[in-house]
């Protein structure tokens, strides 16, 4: 009797445990990057076509940013230079031929791109990353659009055609301080967050034809064997980056998407138990891990392009690899959304749902960027029902860095509230001028304060700025219900998403430190001050 009994009990503890550990794992993230790849290049994404009139670029950049956010995005990696070309005013770079139609011809009337790209996200509250190829420089040798000044013209010893398209050769001194110079001037120029390279680096092998950098090699291979030599040209170009970028703007991340293999175990003990053709570090010269392990890279986007049942890429083998060699630095996952429904492994409409889910069983994964912006118009497979439902549901601040910044901004201090037409208004003031925005949050009265839980959090808001007229922020809870007993608090948040303690708790309706002042219009409400010291957290 006493054995069932036992039994059972430990049967049953194991079966709460387990639900519990499945809640956990179910259970959104209150910090996550949710990004999504914008290309440009061959007008994968934006603008639909090259030389769309600039109402219609601008009008479909602002669609797709809304269709992103409402699915629950916080961050856009835009392709600002494709192909030796730019998507801004540059007096390095000529204008992009997909931008306009015609290699070197401004937007008209004229518009920078770039500055309208990074004012439209941050508006939105989405962090905008600056997504650059840096070797490619022509496509496609038999359908040039090149102006007269464009690099390749001007320093055809540059470069190496190989297959179809015109590459920077990676082993060149002039081509590591002309690619510095171009990303520096970005970086000084315009506001973004981040700076991102994909997994372009040496080009993918094409069988039975050789990159033909040998000659270089034998000028500049200084005693190194030509593998060690190419890794050790991009690993310069990293280093460069790194040291230059901190330089210039000290919270601007640098992130690096490569091929979703470093290594396969068969080369490698280190390596994952793969079966890859190509790899990173032994065709692309690309060693993500020794950049990691030096600190030259902020985070670390592996393209796991691969469904769980993958024989030669399994997504969970890569997941779990990449998860244990992070180095200190943030990991976040490239997801295939443009497979949904659409390649082997992926016509099941939960694949990368599981992923997903998958990712926040691990500590060390830090969210997802999918490629690409258009996989999601059409709903593939239902899947922009998920994110919106169940994955996204509730807002995600990004992950902090604390390796660059992690210092939290002071704590903003709640005013008062006021019952408008349209719902709750809060009122608070700010302490910190590196306040960039604000997390703020309700509980039932009932359900205690619980920080750390998104559902939580009504909304994340930009913060105004110096020049605007009034410094007392405001928001209207548009699902307050009249009757309903709520607590709310404010936090605030910096550049890098660090954020402050909690504002006082205001309580309504019963309040500590202000009346609620009923309204039956739009004006401002007048607050009335209580000598009653407000709730601290």
């Amino acid at each position: 009797m006493f054995r069932k009994s036992f039994s059972f009990a430990f049967i049953s503890l194991l079966l709460v445990c387990g639900a519990f550990l499945e809640s956990l794992a179910q259970m959104a993230p209150k910090r996550e990057l949710r990004a999504a790849w914008i290309a440009t290049i061959a007008n994968i994404d934006w603008p639909s076509k090259a030389g769309l009139p600039v109402d219609s670029q601008k009008a479909e950049y602002i669609r797709l940013l809304d269709a992103l956010k409402s699915l629950g995005m916080n961050a856009v990696v835009v392709q600002v230079r494709p192909a030796a070309d730019a998507f801004y005013d540059s007096d390095i770079e000529p204008w992009s031929y997909w931008l306009t139609g015609v290699q070197g011809l401004a937007p008209a009337p004229y518009y920078d791109p770039l500055k309208f790209m990074i004012k439209e996200a941050h508006e939105r509250g989405m962090e905008f990353h600056a997504w650059f190829n840096p070797y490619r420089a022509i496509p496609d040798i038999y359908h040039k659009h090149v102006t007269p000044d464009n690099i390749t013209v001007q320093h055809p010893d540059w470069f190496i055609t190989y297959g179809k398209t015109t590459l920077f050769n990676p082993g060149l001194p002039q081509v590591w301080n002309y690619l510095v110079k171009v990303i520096d001037d970005v970086v000084r120029r315009y506001d973004i967050d981040a700076v991102q390279f994909d997994d372009y680096f040496y080009p993918y092998r094409i069988r039975g034809k050789e990159f033909q950098d040998y000659k270089t090699y034998l000028q500049y291979g200084n005693g190194m064997s030509i593998d060690d030599w190419r890794r050790h040209n991009v690993d310069t170009v990293i280093d460069m980056l790194s040291k230059s970028i901190k330089q210039i703007k000290p919270w601007v991340k640098f992130g690096i998407s490569p091929f979703g293999v470093w290594r396969n175990r068969s080369q490698d003990f280190n390596g994952s138990m793969t079966q890859a053709g190509q790899t990173d570090y032994d065709d692309l010269y690309a060693d993500v891990l020794l950049w990691l392990k030096k600190g030259w890279i902020d985070y670390v986007c592996p393209q796991l392009y691969w469904s769980f049942d993958n024989r030669n890429a399994p997504y969970g083998i890569l997941l779990d690899w990449w998860a244990h060699h992070t180095y200190g630095r943030e990991l976040v996952i490239g997801q295939a959304a443009y497979r949904i429904g659409n390649g082997a492994g992926f016509y099941d409409p939960r694949e990368v749902v599981n992923q997903i889910e998958a990712n926040r069983t691990n500590a060390d994964v830090k969210g997802s960027i999918f490629f690409s912006a258009r996989s999601f118009y059409p709903n593939p497979l239902g899947f922009d029902d998920s994110l919106k439902n169940h994955l996204y549901k509730y807002p995600a601040i990004p992950p902090s860095m604390p390796w660059i910044d992690s210092i939290p901004p002071l704590p903003p201090h709640l005013l008062g509230t006021g019952v408008m037409p349209d719902g709750l208004l809060l009122q608070w003031t700010e302490k910190d001028s590196t306040t960039t925005q604000f997390v703020i949050y309700r509980f039932a009265d009932n359900t205690g304060v619980n920080f750390n839980d998104p559902s939580h959090i009504l909304a994340i808001v930009n913060a105004l700025r110096p020049d605007d007229t009034s410094f007392i922020q405001s928001y209207t809870d548009k699902g307050y219900q009249s009757g309903g007993h709520y607590i709310y608090a404010v936090t605030s948040l910096d550049r890098l998403h660090n954020e402050s303690s909690s504002s006082n708790l205001m309580h309504v309706p019963l309040q500590l430190g202000f009346h609620t002042q009923e309204l039956n219009d739009n004006t401002t409400p007048v607050l009335h001050p209580l000598p009653l010291t407000p709730e601290e957290p």
